[in-house]
C-alpha cells in the first residue's frame, strides 16, 4: 500500500482530500475524494482549529469510505503567503574508495545545502534539489551510483512561517491524521496545469482560489517566484452583495448563474428579480449591473498580481505568457480577454477538459499526488494507509453503497 498517496487541500471556502497513485504511464489513478465546505481560513491562515480539523476529518471520511481505505497520514497544502523559497548550492567530496555515490552521500549533500540564515519567526519545511553536479557535470536529476569525485547540488529551501505550519499540524492531528509532508501550492498547481515547455520557456501561473489568488513564476523548470494575495472569488460575491444589497447567498447564484466578467459578452441585457436585504423586498436590477461589479473586481485582481510581480523586479517577459486557473474565476467568461489587457500577454485559461476532468477544486489536491510521486519516487512517499475490514464495509454496505455511488456521480 505503500504508493498510495493521499493529499488534502485546505482552501479558503472548502477542504478537498484524494487519495491515488500514479500508474505505469506516469497517469493519476483516483480511488477516492472528498470535499467539505467550511469557513475556519480567513486570508489563506487558519483561524479556527476545531472548525478545520472537522472538516479535515470530513473530507477524509468521504474519501475513505468510497476507496475503502482507512487513511493514518496525508500531505497538505501550503500557500505563499506562509512560505519563502531561497535557492542554494552545496558540495562534498566523495571519499569512499571506488568513488561511487551512494544514498548517504545525497543524504550528507542535502543535510549540508540547508545551511541558509532562517528568521526566527520561521522553520525549514522542504528541501528540493533542483540539479545534482559530479565533476563539472550537471543536469543530474539522481545521482546515486554514478562514480565521481566531487558531488554538487542546487536546491530550493523551502522556508515556511512557525505558526503557520502549526496551525497546519495542529488541524491535522485533531483529525486523528499525521502529515507526511507540507507541499507549496505553486508546486502542485504546475504539476497538474502547466505544461513542461510552459515551465522551461517562462510562465506566470495566476491561481484564484475562494479567498486567496496565488501567482507563481516558473522559467527553466524550476520556480522562481511565488507570493499570494488575500483577495479571491468570494470577494466577487461579496462585492455583489454590497454593491446590490443582496444577501451573500444570493449574489453566489447569480455569479454562477451568468458566470461572466465582461459586459461586451453580455447578449441580453435583461432585467432580473433580486430580493434587498435591507428592506426585504423584490427588485429588478439589469444583468450588466451584476457583471460590471464582476468586472471592476477581476481587472482589480489581475492589477495587484501584476503589481506584485514588478515590485518584486520579477520579468514578465514571459514566452508562454499567463495561465489561469482555480475554481476563483477560472469559470467565468471574459477573464482571457482582461487578464491580456492588464499583462499584454498571452493568456491561457485551464479548463477541466485538459487537466483529466477534475473539478477545479480538486486541482490543488490531484497536483499535489502527481509532485510528490514525481520528486519523492522511491522514497518511501506514500501515506499510511489500511484496508478496511470487510465485514465492515458489508454490515452497512446498504446506506455506504448509496453515499458511495452519490459522490461517484457528483465527481
Amino acid at each position: 500500500m505503500g504508493e498510495i498517496i493521499v493529499s488534502i487541500d485546505i482552501g479558503t471556502s472548502k477542504v478537498c482530500t484524494l487519495i491515488g497513485k500514479m500508474n505505469k504511464a506516469n497517469q493519476l489513478e483516483v480511488i477516492g475524494k472528498g470535499i467539505v465546505s467550511f469557513s475556519g481560513v480567513k486570508k489563506g491562515t487558519i483561524v479556527d482549529i476545531d472548525s478545520t480539523s472537522k472538516a479535515i476529518r470530513e473530507s477524509v471520511e468521504q474519501a475513505e469510505l468510497m476507496a475503502n481505505i482507512n487513511v493514518g497520514s496525508a500531505y497538505v497544502n501550503i500557500i505563499g503567503m506562509h512560505v519563502n523559497v531561497i535557492n542554494n548550492k552545496s558540495c562534498i567530496s566523495i571519499s569512499h574508495e571506488d568513488r561511487e555515490i551512494t544514498k548517504k552521500d545525497v543524504e550528507k549533500i542535502l543535510y549540508a545545502v540547508k545551511d541558509v540564515q532562517v528568521p526566527e519567526d520561521r522553520q525549514i519545511i522542504d528541501i528540493i534539489p533542483r540539479q545534482y553536479t559530479i565533476d563539472g557535470y550537471d543536469e543530474i536529476i539522481d545521482p546515486v551510483g554514478m562514480v565521481g569525485v566531487t558531488l554538487e547540488v542546487e536546491a530550493d529551501i523551502v522556508i515556511g512561517k512557525i505558526t503557520s505550519v502549526q496551525n497546519i499540524v495542529k488541524s491535522m492531528e485533531r483529525a486523528n491524521l499525521r502529515v507526511d509532508g507540507l507541499v507549496i501550492e505553486a508546486y502542485a498547481s504546475g504539476e497538474i496545469v502547466l505544461t513542461p515547455d510552459e515551465k522551461d520557456v517562462g510562465v506566470i501561473l495566476i491561481d484564484i482560489g475562494g479567498g486567496v489568488t496565488d501567482i507563481s513564476v516558473f522559467q527553466n523548470k524550476h520556480l522562481v517566484f511565488y507570493n499570494s494575495m488575500p483577495v479571491g472569488g468570494d470577494h466577487i460575491t461579496n462585492d455583489i452583495a454590497i454593491g446590490l444589497k443582496i444577501s451573500y447567498a444570493e449574489a453566489e447564484k447569480i455569479k454562477r448563474q451568468y458566470e461572466l466578467a465582461l459586459t461586451s459578452l453580455i447578449k441580453n441585457d435583461q432585467e432580473i428579480s433580486v430580493c434587498d436585504i435591507n428592506e426585504d423586498r423584490k427588485k429588478n436590477v439589469k444583468i450588466s449591473e451584476v457583471i460590471e461589479i464582476i468586472e471592476a473586481r477581476v481587472y482589480e485582481i489581475f492589477s495587484l498580481s501584476k503589481g506584485l510581480l514588478q515590485r518584486s523586479n520579477v520579468s514578465m517577459n514571459t514566452d508562454a505568457g499567463i495561465v489561469l486557473a482555480g475554481g476563483g474565476i477560472s469559470y467565468v467568461d471574459g477573464n482571457k480577454q482582461l487578464a491580456n489587457e492588464v499583462f499584454e500577454l498571452p493568456v491561457r485559461v485551464v479548463s477541466c477538459k485538459t487537466t483529466e476532468n477534475y473539478r477545479p477544486e480538486f486541482l490543488t489536491a490531484a497536483g499535489m499526488i502527481k509532485y510528490v510521486s514525481n520528486i519523492r519516487k522511491g522514497n518511501n512517499s506514500g501515506s499510511k494507509v489500511s484496508i478496511l475490514k470487510q465485514k465492515n464495509v458489508q454490515k452497512e454496505s446498504g446506506f455506504f453503497n448509496k453515499i458511495s455511488k452519490l459522490l461517484s456521480r457528483l465527481f
